[in-house]
């Protein structure tokens, strides 16, 4: 049998019958259902992998990479700082006090959290608090707000706010809690509302006068490093027994096993519906079989070996297949770009940590679901090419 025969029957079969129109119906539902998967995959997997992106991003920001902390009570001080910034030049280290705090405008209250840092050290650290922090000169008792404490007790630059300190004080017979008055200097925006609510910055000097803690004691230190898995283990070694050090991956673990448990699920999910698809290539596939019988046995019985038969149906399966998955591809890459490059779908900032789509399809991702796609397709083809190889020659052309 000459090798061109092979494309040539191809080609044949994949031709509309007028006689069997359902046969070529079967392959059309086959082709638009693999295009779907392959779109909708593609579109669905850059989606999570741009939320993911986008929320390690803001955490790693807001929770900084790396954070020095006493293990069991006391306090981080001035010494550790100096002797960790020796060794490690290459990082960026901003030591901190911190306290629980109510905080009241009007009849407005709002709990959180007071930071006192070092502003200079601060910005290092932190590149939201960076743009809030360049251009002001932060005196005593001056705080740092995020948007959203701003908008919702309607705050102006120069505004007085009123913090209420967790810790209490005794007067006479009663126990009454530290309150202070600070004086609105900046405000910064991390895009995440619930730490513009929560978080508030003042000078270091003045949270340690507030708390009474001595000048040279820290309740931690933040670490800025590019590779804080690599850093973490690195200062380990240099900390004393008394001193940890945490990433800030530790305090997310379950959200971040969440989102990619629900990515999984959803690749699962959504590769069934090229798994549908591709019945309809076994039920195309076999129809088409079952419709040429007789052709298949006049070819076997004029030399055709089983082997180029089944090789046949096995191409024509996967012409079907392939042509579905190019066509998602070019579909799926067109969707992100659109959906990428121009705002058709906003939402809404202070849920989400971005108002636009954020879209980051990965290298690792398109192969899969390519592969994944391309597998069921030879998979499915397999069986109905089988059986075409298999008939019956005598029988077939006996009742032909």
């Amino acid at each position: 049998m000459k090798r061109s025969i092979i494309p040539y029957l191809v080609r044949r079969f994949l031709r509309f019958d007028k006689d069997q129109p359902f046969i070529f119906i079967s392959a059309l539902l086959a082709f638009l259902g693999i295009t779907l998967g392959v779109m909708v995959l593609l579109i669905a997997m850059a989606l999570m992998n741009g939320f993911d992106k986008e929320f390690k991003n803001k955490l790693t920001i807001m929770n900084y990479p790396l954070t020095i902390l006493p293990k069991f009570y006391g306090a981080v001080n001035e010494d550790l700082l100096i002797d960790l910034e020796s060794k490690f030049p290459h990082l960026s280290f901003s030591p901190y006090v911190q306290s629980s705090v109510m905080v009241k405008s009007g009849r407005s209250l709002e709990g959180g959290y007071l930071f006192g840092v070092i502003f200079d050290d601060e910005k290092n650290v932190n590149s939201v608090l960076k743009k809030a922090i360049d251009n002001h000169k932060f005196n005593k008792f001056d705080v740092l707000i995020g948007k959203s404490l701003k908008k919702e007790f309607d705050l102006n630059i120069n505004s007085k706010l009123m913090y209420i300190f967790t810790n209490v004080e005794p007067g006479g017979l009663s126990i009454t809690p530290k309150i202070k008055r600070f004086k609105v200097k900046s405000v910064f925006d991390s895009g995440l509302s619930a730490y513009d609510k929560a978080y508030s910055y003042t000078t270091i000097e003045s949270l340690q006068t507030i708390l009474n803690m001595p000048r040279n004691e820290y309740n931690g230190i933040h670490v800025y490093s590019k590779n804080p898995r690599v850093d973490i283990a690195k200062i380990q070694k240099e900390l004393p027994i008394s001193v940890t050090i945490k990433g800030w991956w530790e305090d997310n673990l379950n959200f971040f096993a969440a989102l990619q448990m629900e990515k999984t699920s959803l690749f699962i999910v959504l590769m069934l519906i090229i798994l549908i698809a591709a019945i309809n290539i076994i039920s195309s596939l076999l129809m088409t079989v079952m419709n040429r019988r007789g052709e298949i046995a006049l070819l076997l019985s004029l030399g055709t070996t089983k082997t180029e038969v089944k090789k046949v149906f096995l191409y024509l399966g996967v012409v079907i297949g392939i042509g579905g998955i190019l066509a998602g591809i070019i579909l799926g890459l067109s969707g992100i770009w659109v959906l990428s490059s121009f705002d058709i779908i906003s939402l809404p900032k202070d849920v989400y940590p971005t108002s636009t789509l954020p879209l980051d399809l990965s290298v690792r991702d398109f192969f899969l679901i390519i592969s994944g796609a391309f597998v069921i397709v030879v998979a499915s083809s397999y069986y109905p090419a089988k059986k075409a190889s298999e008939v019956d020659i005598l029988t077939v052309l006996r009742n032909e």
